[in-house]
């Protein structure tokens, strides 16, 4: 375990490195202009324009400022804002926003777990019946019809039937965050009901079941006690990605309320040409998405030590 973990953190620290490196060199690559905002392209010359960039040490060679790049981030230093929040440390830029998309993620995703799970687990249970039958229209549903649209119909049914806030607002952070969650936790919740009601309709196909059955063990005892156990252990490694993930931002749904969350802050750092914005939310980005992973190979592992994840016995 402990020649795995630190493998796998290597790999890792080498993976986000890589897309740091690819990052940085591709911001590189845009024409100087854009470190200036319009009103500075307009008024300063050519040679005030020039002094800037050489004193941000923009026209140094690219290696002597990659090395500077691979400095600054040992040091967690991603430079400020020129666009988003001029002059305030990108840090602090992504940290307030951070937050708030934190809390509504998580809260969207121990939501669509609980009801996902207990979706699919009835699904399950009640197969090729009529609970059976809503569950997967309802997930047929949700995958169909464009996110868009089932955020419109929320909203609608939130602001008409439960005269709940269409807007997100920091005076009334409650009742206006409810819609937001509703709509993050849609989609995760149809994904968790599809496949925890596969695994668990798998494991019932097989002989251990069948079985168990015959030697009389109860159907609710084969339900939690083997089917249920067995059936999450595949559905595990899949949970860290989705939290680290969901925590980042939605930028459909937090655009769509109006949330002041990570979602809609990439987009605006892309289009007002942040350029530290948006090396640090593509740097944050992919190691979320390397810790998920890894995470949930750990997460499968503890839940069921027959998996293996070092070459003895069987690798991953």
């Amino acid at each position: 375990m402990t020649k795995y973990t630190i493998k796998r953190l290597l790999q890792s620290l080498v993976t986000v490195l890589v897309v740091a490196t690819i990052v940085f060199l591709l911001m590189r690559m845009l024409p100087t202009d854009y470190y200036f905002t319009e009103d500075q392209v307009m008024k300063l010359t050519e040679e005030q324009k020039n002094d800037q960039l050489l004193a941000a040490g923009l026209l140094d060679p690219i290696g002597q400022q990659l090395l500077r790049f691979y400095g600054q981030l040992l040091h967690f230093d991603f430079g400020v804002s020129r666009r988003i929040q001029t002059g305030a440390p990108v840090l602090k830029v992504i940290g307030t926003k951070f937050a708030i998309s934190m809390r509504l993620g998580c809260t969207a995703l121990v939501i669509a777990l609980i009801i996902g799970v207990f979706l699919g687990v009835m699904q399950a249970r009640h197969k090729d019946r009529i609970f059976d039958h809503i569950g997967t229209a309802y997930t047929i549903f949700v995958n169909a019809v464009p996110p868009l649209v089932s955020y419109s119909l929320v909203l609608a049914f939130g602001a008409h039937v439960l005269n709940l806030p269409t807007l997100y607002s920091t005076r009334n952070v409650g009742k206006s965050s409810i819609l937001p969650i509703v709509c993050l936790a849609l989609a995760s919740i149809a994904h968790y009901a599809l496949w925890t009601r596969r695994y668990m309709v798998d494991e019932l196909n097989k002989d251990y079941i069948k079985l168990a059955r015959i030697k009389g063990m109860a159907f609710k005892d084969i339900m939690v006690k083997h089917v249920l156990k067995n059936a999450f252990v595949p559905l595990v490694q899949y949970i860290p990605a989705s939290f680290l993930m969901t925590i980042s931002g939605s930028l459909l749904a937090e655009r769509f309320f109006s949330v002041p969350g990570m979602g809609p802050l990439l987009t605006d750092a892309i289009t007002r040409y942040d350029l530290n914005v948006v090396q640090t939310l593509v740097i944050i980005y992919a190691a979320l998405g390397v810790l998920g992973v890894f995470l949930g190979d750990v997460l499968m592992m503890l839940l069921d030590p027959r998996i293996k994840l070092t070459d003895k016995g069987g690798s991953r």
